[in-house]
């Protein structure tokens, strides 16, 4: 049976400032595998740049860091070339939903099986304290000296109506609640996006742990029914009153995979080469 220990830090020192949110994540991420029976070596850790980014290096599993904004492609590719692996993308709020928004809005649409986690601490905290997508409005920082002038970026409705299976809320100050949701993002059988409030300690002295734990409420007391996609859509606006955490939206339906002829022989890198290797390679001399 597979326990913590089997996936427990690797030789690398983890870095991130005392305080920070990532460690609850960092935790949440291997009780959840744990419940969910995955051995290290059936699990693909992957992740973009960012300070919640290095993940991967923390985590004794399959890892891939790969570039800014770029974290879901190369989970799909993993997730496509083996589809019997348990796939889990991380990255920041900047990271998924600046520069790699594209790929986030046609991931969810495509309904690949594998679990994103964003790390969602509303600000720029590697490159020391610039305003992300999902940074209040009015809020200042080094980059708005006067304020946010735009909207921030709402992750979670974009996830429904972009067409994630899975959508849901967790923040890093309740552990327990996290690793759970976690657990049910990693068993469900689709795209599943689960975005985290995560403190950053550092830079970020608006939305703090205090902040949160004030405005923060569970979906589950609210008798929200998360079949429900427009009652879904509805609870993602809330913010001012109070901040819902748990599972928004939760539907089954056919995945990216279920469509592709070509692994019904089961995963590509389990199959046999249709060519010699030595004369495909010959035609790119």
């Amino acid at each position: 049976m597979v326990a913590l220990a089997d996936l427990a830090e690797s030789s690398h020192t983890v870095s991130w400032c005392p305080g920070c949110g990532d460690f609850a994540i960092l935790v949440a991420l291997k009780q959840a595998l744990v419940k969910a029976g995955r051995m290290p070596h059936e699990v693909a850790v992957v992740s973009g740049v960012g300070c919640g980014s290095k993940l991967p290096h923390f985590i004794k599993t399959y890892g891939f860091e790969g570039l800014h904004g770029r974290s879901l492609p190369p989970a799909s590719a993993i997730k496509m070339s083996n589809h019997g692996l348990t796939v889990v993308a991380v990255g920041g709020d900047g990271d998924g939903y600046g520069i790699g928004m594209g790929h986030f809005i046609h991931t969810c649409r495509r309904n690949i099986d594998f679990t994103y986690i964003t790390q969602d601490n509303q600000i720029y905290g590697l490159t020391t304290g610039q305003t992300s997508p999902t940074s209040e409005k009015g809020f200042k920082t080094k980059s708005t000296p006067e304020g946010v002038l735009e909207e921030p970026v709402n992750p979670i409705a974009l996830g429904i109506m972009a067409g994630a299976t899975f959508v849901a809320r967790g923040f890093s100050g309740n552990l327990p609640h996290l690793a759970d949701l976690f657990y049910q993002g990693i068993t469900h059988r689709g795209f599943a996006l689960i975005d985290v409030l995560q403190p950053c300690v550092t830079w970020n002295k608006l939305n703090t742990y205090e902040y949160f734990n004030k405005k923060c409420y569970k979906l589950d007391s609210s008798n929200h029914n998360p079949a429900d996609k427009m009652a879904a859509v509805a609870k993602a606006q809330e913010w001012e009153s109070g901040i819902p955490i748990g599972v928004f939206y939760k539907t089954e339906k056919p995945t990216y995979e279920d469509g592709t002829p070509q692994l019904k022989a089961g995963p590509l890198v389990k199959q046999p080469l249709a060519r010699d290797l030595g004369s495909l390679l010959s035609e790119f001399e």
